[in-house]
């Protein structure tokens, strides 16, 4: 089978690392290949919530076999996700420089709300199709997701840190069950799930559904002791603590379905799925097939496509900052033009490598503007803060930062963007964005025909001409291109302005 046909998702999760790689076949993904590894990050965050070198190690060593299988992929077609335990550990960047390096494709950190989107995704597709109102509820490692949603769109979103893992190594930290252990651990997942009450109570759904970890492993035990096949009730879920309590601890647990890798965190799963049934007032809970892994590769495809969730999400959050659109589109069309004149000499990139950095440079347009409803005093900074700050389906943490450094960069002093100028291609975004606010500073469109534009790369020097009569006819605009040139001379960057 050829690669160039496949696509791949890997789910960086806190319990267990999975690969799944299918096909798309009739507007569905068909199944190619799964590979769950056990890796169990989240045990490995100390009190400080730094990951140990032998969490690190279990983790690079499953990835290393993960990129075996890969190997050959392009970029377009793998999507690695990471979750609760990256988003957590304060030393993710040591894990993440050579888990990319061993894997050879990127690593998203998502936040809860894109974990939590990406859920759904996967889950409603492949659920038959229905008018219903869905909840669905994923109980992870160390955090647990809860959606609302109509046949394939999400309408509320929401990341809880209470997981099988988090949970066990709180409440059961000997691999003891007890009565009052049980009851501490139900009492404090509904503590700090106590806002889902509100939002998810059960006059907004129809049917629930549980995806992924704890949720399959708590239906196959009971399905396996005859209980209704792929269906999790109130009975069961007090049969199955009973028959914990009954055993003690995990070394005498003795229960078909029940996998080795999942009878040290079954107690504290079991008590969070208990205390989301208590809260939501469920009575049963269906097993979903789909996950996290099926929605990132349907993202994946979604984003070869006009429909991507991003773009979406720029409109969106431009209009509710009140942005001036038709401000926003003269900068990015001016934007765009100049990057695809320093683009130019770049044999190196794919054409898809071109269209992807122009659609983020167009973002960051239609945006820069963004923190001015905050105030007009440096509003570049608020809107870099927002973007920071902000929750965004669609993006990763990563892709949020490098769109707030480019908000942040667009005017003023460059010192402040000293790690992010040593990416060439941040450097070249950047650039043209701010020679694009420049040239629209009277917000019209700017007169570009006696304007030319090369960039040396190798060298690090980007070269402006400007045609002596239009230097004569925008004086203005000459006089700030000019001043710009000096704010670049405090970079390795090189920004020549020249009239000819």
């Amino acid at each position: 089978m050829h690669t160039h046909s496949l696509y791949a998702a890997i789910d960086l999760g806190s319990n267990s690392f999975r690969l799944e790689i299918g096909q798309m076949d009739a507007g569905q993904l068909r199944r190619v290949e799964y590979i769950k590894e056990t890796v169990r990050q989240g045990n490995g965050l100390d009190s400080e919530r730094n990951l140990s070198e032998d969490a690190m190690a279990r983790g690079w060593e499953c990835l290393a076999r993960f990129g075996e299988r890969i190997a050959g992929f392009e970029p377009q077609q793998v999507r690695a996700v990471a979750t609760q335990t990256l988003r957590e550990a304060r030393n993710r960047e040591v894990f993440l420089a050579k888990a990319k390096q061993i894997l050879g494709f990127p690593i998203e950190v998502i936040a809860g709300r894109e974990e939590a989107r990406l859920i759904y995704l996967g889950v409603s597709h492949l659920l038959p199709q229905s008018d219903e109102r869905r909840l669905v509820v994923d109980i992870g490692g160390r955090s647990t997701e809860m959606i609302l949603g109509q046949h394939e769109t999400a309408s509320t979103l929401a990341s809880y840190p209470v997981g099988s893992v988090a949970w066990s190594i709180k409440y059961f930290p000997d691999g003891l069950w007890t009565s009052q252990s049980f009851k501490a651990a139900e009492i404090g997942a509904m503590a700090v799930l106590d806002e889902a009450h509100s939002l998810f109570n059960r006059q907004h759904w129809d049917k629930c559904y549980g995806s992924s970890g704890t949720v399959g492993a708590v239906s196959e035990v009971l399905t396996q002791a005859g209980w209704p096949e792929g269906r999790v009730t109130r009975d069961g879920l007090t049969w199955l603590k009973e028959r914990l309590l009954k055993a003690e601890m995990l070394d005498n647990l003795r229960l078909d379905g029940v996998k080795e890798d999942r009878k040290p965190v079954i107690g504290g799963g079991l008590a969070v799925l208990q205390a989301v049934f208590d809260l939501l007032k469920i009575d049963e809970m269906h097993s979903a097939q789909g996950a996290l892994r099926h929605g990132a590769l349907y993202d994946l495809i979604d984003r070869e496509s006009p429909q991507d969730v991003r773009s979406s999400m720029v409109d969106w959050l431009a209009q509710r900052f009140g942005t001036d659109e038709q401000q926003g589109e003269r900068v990015s069309r001016t934007a765009q033009g100049l990057l695809q004149a320093m683009l130019a000499p770049g044999a190196d990139l794919t054409q898809k490598d071109r269209q992807r950095h122009l659609k983020k440079l167009h973002w960051a347009c239609q945006l820069h503007e963004a923190g001015m409803r905050i105030s007009h005093s440096d509003y570049h900074k608020h809107g870099a803060y927002i973007l920071d700050n902000t929750d965004l389906p669609g993006f990763t943490l990563d892709e949020l930062h490098r769109l707030s450094q480019l908000v942040l960069g667009h005017r003023g002093k460059l010192r402040k963007l000293e790690a992010e100028l040593q990416n060439t291609r941040f450097v070249q975004q950047l650039m043209a964005l701010r020679l694009a606010v420049i040239l629209c500073h009277a917000r019209r469109d700017p007169d570009l025909s006696g304007l030319h534009i090369q960039c040396d790369a190798e060298r690090r020097i980007v070269s402006l001409q400007m045609e002596s009569d239009w230097v004569e006819l925008w004086p203005q605009s000459a006089h700030l291109l000019r001043e710009e040139k000096n704010v670049w001379q405090k970079t390795e960057w090189v920004l020549q302005a020249s009239v000819h």
